[in-house]
C-alpha cells in the first residue's frame, strides 16, 4: 500500500504538533530518520520540502560521485579503503547541499562507512584518512551537523581481531595499539576540517561491551572488540569542542520503556572499564538510542493494515519512541527498512498515519 503525503489531513495535524513543540521551552531533543530511504544530497535538493513535513529534525544522507565512464559511484560505501577520493570527485554533493534551503532539517548528519574494509590495520591508512577529511570538509561547507560514522561490518571484519590477516604473527595488544592509532589518526582528520563536528556512532563503547558479556570475556574474542581502542584513539585525538553520540543500536528492540534507563546507565558508567579515558570519555560523550520501527519484518512481516501483526503497534512504538526521547541526551534515530518516509515519487511507501502520527506526538510530549 503507498500512501500520499497529504492522506487524511494527516499534513494539517502533523503541522499543528509540530507547531506546538516548536512553540514550547527545553526543543532540545532531536530526532533523526535513518533506513533504506536514505536520500542522496541530490534526492534533498529536490525534495526537501517534503521532506521537512516528516517528524524529524533531520536525516542521514549518503554521497554520491559521478564516474569518469558514466554513471554514479557511492564515496560512503567506498571511502574505508587504498582509494583516496579528489574534493572535485565531491564538489557535486557540496553544490546540492549548499543550495538545499533546509529550515526544519538542522541536523542532517552525513554516512561515512567503515567500507569497504579491504585494509589491514598495519597497511597504508593514508587514503582512509585522506577520505575522512573530505567527509568532514564537505559536512562542514555543507553545513550539516556532522558525520553518522557506521562502524557495522558489513564487508571486511575491521573489528574482529581473530579475523586479522596478521594474526598468527602479531598479538591483540600490538593490532589493538595499532586501532587505537588509526582511531586518532581519523579523529584528528575529521576535526582539522570541521573543528566542532558531531561524530554520531551506530555504535560507541555499548557494542564491544555488551558482546564480553560486561567486561567477563576478552576484548581479543569479541567480533567488535578492536572498536574499543579505535575509540580510545578517537577520543584522545578529540578537543573539546568535539561531540561523540553513542546512537545504541542495540534498542532497536526495546518494547518495555523501562529498558531505556540501564541502557543509558550502561553507557554512562557500567562500561569505562574499558574506556582508556574515562573523565575525557564523559566530556565528550553523548547518548542517545536508535529504534527500527519494522522490526523483525523479514520473520514476520509488515502489515501496513493490520498493526496488530507487527512487531511494534503505532501505540507501542509511541511509547518506547517517547520513553527514548525523555532519557536521550539528545538524539534518537528511527530506523526502517520497509515503510519509507519519502520516495522520489513524492509519496512515503507503506507507512500508514497512525505510524507517522506516533512519532509526531512522541516527540511533542517530550519538547513541550
Amino acid at each position: 500500500m503507498t500512501m500520499t503525503w497529504f492522506a487524511g489531513g494527516g499534513l494539517a495535524w502533523l503541522t499543528w504538533s509540530l507547531a506546538g513543540a516548536a512553540q514550547g521551552e527545553g526543543m532540545n531533543k532531536k530526532l533523526i530518520e535513518f533506513g533504506w530511504d536514505e536520500p542522496s544530497t541530490a534526492f534533498m535538493r529536490e525534495h526537501w520540502a517534503e521532506m521537512e513535513q516528516t517528524p524529524f529534525d533531520g536525516c542521514v544522507f549518503h554521497v554520491n560521485y559521478p564516474k569518469p565512464e558514466g554513471g554514479e559511484g557511492n564515496f560512503t560505501w567506498e571511502c574505508w579503503s587504498r582509494r583516496a577520493f579528489t574534493w572535485e570527485e565531491l564538489r557535486p554533493a557540496l553544490v546540492d547541499l549548499q543550495v538545499t534551503p533546509f529550515q526544519r532539517f538542522t541536523d542532517n548528519f552525513l554516512r561515512f562507512n567503515t567500507t569497504p574494509a579491504d585494509i589491514d590495520w598495519f597497511d597504508d591508512y593514508s587514503a582512509v584518512v585522506h577520505n575522512a577529511g573530505l567527509a568532514a570538509r564537505l559536512a562542514k561547507e555543507g553545513k550539516v551537523k556532522g558525520i553518522l560514522f557506521d562502524i557495522e561490518q558489513y564487508q571486511g571484519q575491521l573489528f574482529d581481531y581473530r579475523q586479522q590477516r596478521d594474526k598468527a604473527t602479531k598479538s591483540w595488544e600490538q593490532y589493538a595499539a595499532q586501532a587505537r592509532r588509526r582511531g586518532r589518526e581519523v579523529m584528528e582528520a575529521f576535526q582539522a576540517e570541521y573543528p566542532d563536528i558531531t561524530i554520531f556512532l551506530t555504535f560507541g563503547y555499548c557494542l564491544p561491551w555488551v558482546q564480553t558479556e560486561g567486561g567477563k570475556k576478552p576484548l581479543a574474542e569479541a567480533s567488535y572488540g578492536l572498536l574499543a581502542p579505535f575509540l580510545d584513539g578517537m577520543v584522545e585525538a578529540a578537543k573539546d569542542t568535539v561531540r561523540f553520540v553513542d546512537g545504541h543500536e542495540l534498542s532497536y528492540a526495546f518494547k518495555d520503556p523501562a529498558q531505556f534507563a540501564p541502557a543509558y546507565r550502561m553507557m554512562q558508567e557500567d562500561l569505562l572499564p574499558i574506556v582508556a579515558d574515562p573523565e575525557k570519555y564523559r566530556r565528550v560523550f553523548q547518548f542517545g538510542f536508535g529504534l527500527w520501527l519494522d522490526c523483525g519484518w523479514r520473520e514476520h512481516g509488515w502489515d501496513a493494515e493490520d498493526f496488530s501483526r507487527n512487531f511494534y503497534p503505532p501505540d507501542q512504538f509511541e511509547a518506547s519512541l517517547r520513553a527514548a526521547l525523555e532519557r536521550c541526551d539528545e538524539y534518537v534515530w528511527v530506523y526502517s527498512e520497509t515503510p519509507r518516509w519519502w520516495s522520489p515519487e513524492r509519496q512515503r511507501v507503506k507507512l500508514p498515519l497512525a505510524y507517522w502520527q506516533a512519532v509526531a506526538r512522541a516527540k511533542a510530549a517530550v519538547n513541550r
